[in-house]
């Protein structure tokens, strides 16, 4: 059947996501060597790791988990809401942003007060707000697709946070729907996210395509919705999946020639 509909992830599919906290770290790093004379490749390296540790082991790991909040995100979301789990996951997030750089601190000798580790979480979060980017070709790509066919968002995440880099892409009026899983207590892979989407474009699974960086999440999702899957492999994002996808790119501007395809057209 004829595509009629796109549906689009949003971190590492049209905004760039993990090449840019890297380049974050690597900001901060460079503000630690200045004030408190560490190295700044080594306490990059540190910091991101003991992220990802202190985030595997904290309290608010399986409400991340299930809709898609990474250990980087928390050093920068402001997870606003009222629910229980985005309220426990404000208040963890606080002291495990200033966690994260005092222990990156001490892993260079250094003992940090909490107003200096404060200082570098702060850091953290005001750069990797402003450094938000699309990926290469996002924006004409949406440009060309719009008149053809209907396009939709499903991105996993905090509600307050995807839409605030959502709004920072400028592509909202390109959608004709967007679905965070923050927003539905439900996130990729599980069909039933698609299934909503899909609803309110008004097309089926088999009219539409999915396009995602994640494996795991958007190509093994949209299998499990019926759905098609282009997958954008992505330097940096990377991850194994028991999943193949329809198609494979490694750049945006490789999707309308798919589309072209007999059995896309």
């Amino acid at each position: 059947m004829a595509i009629r509909a796109l549906l689009f992830d949003l971190d590492d599919t049209l905004a760039v996501d993990e090449a840019v906290s890297h380049e974050t770290f690597a900001h901060v790093a460079a503000v630690a060597s200045s004030r408190f004379e560490a190295d700044p490749a080594r306490f990059a390296t540190d910091a991101m790791a003991i992220a990802r540790s202190l985030w595997a082991e904290g309290e608010c790991r399986p409400f991340c988990r299930s809709i898609g909040i990474s250990a980087f995100e928390c050093l920068w979301g402001g997870f606003t809401g009222d629910s229980p789990e985005l309220t426990a996951l404000r208040n963890w997030s606080t002291s495990y942003r200033v966690e994260v750089f005092a222990k990156s601190l001490a892993a260079q000798g250094r003992i940090a007060s909490e107003e200096e580790a404060e200082m570098l979480a702060m850091e953290f979060a005001t750069t990797r707000r402003a450094r938000q980017r699309l990926l290469t070709g996002a924006r004409e790509l949406m440009a060309e697709l719009a008149p053809s066919y209907k396009l939709a968002l499903l991105t996993n995440g905090a509600p307050d946070l995807q839409r605030e880099k959502i709004a920072a892409s400028g592509l909202e009026s390109f959608f004709q729907a967007i679905a965070v899983s923050g927003e539905h207590g439900i996130g990729k892979p599980k069909p039933e996210i698609f299934h909503r989407l899909l609803g309110e474009l008004g097309v089926s699974a088999s009219e539409a395509v999915m396009v995602g960086n994640s494996l795991e999440r958007d190509i093994a999702g949209a299998r499990n919705a019926g759905i098609r899957s282009i997958w954008i492999r992505v330097p940096g994002s990377e991850e194994q999946a028991d999943v193949t996808p329809d198609h494979t790119i490694t750049s945006l501007a490789e999707i309308p020639a798919i589309l072209k395809q007999p059995e896309l057209s």
